[in-house]
């Protein structure tokens, strides 16, 4: 079962070597994840993972959603319901029964993920099944005991030049002043993500904009609220922050006026707002947010598009991020000009925006961001994080924004083992794409290579300022 080396690659003799060529170029660049969701404590303690449940399945909600898909309860893949109640499954357990259903991953780039991992941090090449799981299981569970296989040190093996976190505006980033003042070479950087003070619907918001007015010292007024904001992307930055983040249902933006917006801000503050409202002050905030970017230089990325806890029994049980969010159409181009109109066109302004609804590439995304200076198209994401995702996201918006509008790849993943293994894929399809262009005499294949190198490591690097 061992990897291929020429997975991912063109079927055609030709192509297919253009392709290698391009991938030998790219394959031991160093790694910029700069959006993700690791957890910042694994790089302050670097204590050994717990067991390979807890390592491979029961955080990644691409794992768990297929088997619960199939009527596996989550519980009996580890998942903690909101109250508590049940008795947690040991590690072995929960292996078994992931090994029992991995069939059900054929086709799939969780598979493949998983594969790669496998292969390049433990040298197994044995497929997953039944006949194996405990074997493997033992495996896995004595390597990641040892020092070698510590977050940090898997940090060095994995080639990572830089990793960011994704934070909640009220974090004490505690972990992220212990990793800087450890003097590890590391670089571990926050990410400012505010929804939780911004989203009038989120649960809790009015208690939360109280803690960030009482945190930063400001008064609950619509020039407090901004500069509570203020502070702590200041508090952010001071950390090594270059990047803010923002996953609102809808890309909507406004364009109030100051009276107007205070009066919203006033409304929302109440608990009184209705769903229209919500929407409006979300929108509001997004273009506030470009703002303070102009002021601050953190770079600002929106993901729109997600209806989010789809199964509301799901929600209600076990909480969210539990694999229950689906795409949904997402309009981009009425919902953007009104931050466009105030901000769109300064160049010294990065907003990249990613989507849920591909079908928005070639109509909207792409000409956007082939015309605003401020704009730059995200990669392929989440649902279509996948080797068909990334090839229909470059044939899609390559012949409008070009290659030099979108930003590189980012892995947005939780699960810490499956970064190189995303990356790897990235850059796979990434050289096969342009190994149809050289073969097609569409690009020289010295260009090509630099190509393969921006897409790779220097688009992530430059956008993001790191």
């Amino acid at each position: 079962m061992a990897l291929h080396p020429d997975r991912l690659f063109p079927v055609e003799p030709e192509v297919r070597a253009i392709a290698r060529r391009l991938y030998d170029v790219v394959a031991g660049l160093k790694i910029i994840s700069p959006h993700g969701h690791t957890e910042p404590v694994w790089y302050a303690q670097d204590r050994a993972f717990p067991d390979p449940a807890a390592l491979f399945i029961t955080p990644d909600h691409y794992a768990t959603r297929m088997l619960y898909s199939q009527g596996v309860r989550l519980e009996d893949l580890g998942v903690r319901r909101r109250d508590g109640s049940g008795t947690a499954p040991d590690g072995r357990s929960i292996w078994r029964l992931f090994a029992k259903h991995f069939h059900l991953f054929a086709g799939t780039p969780t598979r493949l993920w998983f594969e790669h991992s496998l292969e390049a941090v433990f040298g197994i090449t044995e497929r997953l099944g039944p006949a194996n799981a405990d074997a493997l299981y033992d495996r896995i569970a004595e390597a990641i005991a040892t020092p070698q296989l510590r977050p940090r040190a898997l940090y060095d093996k994995f080639g990572i030049e830089v990793i960011a976190t994704t934070d909640g505006a009220l974090d004490d980033l505690a972990h992220h002043d212990a990793v800087r003042s450890s003097g590890w070479h590391g670089r571990v950087v926050p990410t400012y993500r505010p929804d939780a003070v911004v989203d009038a619907e989120a649960l809790g918001f009015v208690e939360n904009v109280g803690k960030l007015l009482a945190l930063t010292g400001e008064s609950a007024t619509w020039t407090g609220y901004l500069n509570a904001h203020r502070a702590r992307r200041a508090f952010f930055k001071a950390r090594g922050a270059t990047a803010t983040d923002h996953g609102h249902a809808t890309a909507r933006t406004e364009n109030l006026s100051p009276g107007d917006a205070a009066s919203l801000f006033e409304k929302v503050l109440s608990g009184k707002a209705g769903p229209a409202e919500a929407e409006a002050f979300r929108g509001q905030m997004l273009t506030e947010m470009a703002r303070m970017s102009q002021e601050d230089g953190l770079v600002m990325q929106i993901h729109p598009g997600s209806y989010r806890n789809h199964n509301p029994s799901l929600f209600a049980n076990f909480g969210p991020d539990k694999g229950a969010d689906i795409p949904k159409a997402t309009d981009y181009v009425r919902a953007l000009k009104p931050l466009l109109d105030a901000v769109g066109n300064d160049s010294s302004l990065t907003i990249i925006l990613f989507t849920l609804d591909e079908t928005a590439y070639s109509r909207e995304l792409a000409p956007l961001a082939g015309h605003y200076p401020a704009l730059r198209l995200g990669p392929a994401w989440w649902f279509f994080d996948s080797p068909e995702g990334m090839r229909r996201f470059r044939e899609t918006t390559t012949e409008t924004c070009g290659f030099y509008n979108t930003v590189g790849f980012n892995d947005d993943t939780r699960a810490y083992l499956s970064i190189p293994a995303r990356h790897d894929m990235a850059r796979r399809v990434d050289c096969a794409y342009l190994a149809q262009l050289v073969a097609d005499h569409r690009l020289d294949e010295e260009e090509a290579h630099d190509l393969a190198r921006e897409l790779a490591y220097g688009l992530a690097k430059r956008a993001y300022r790191l």
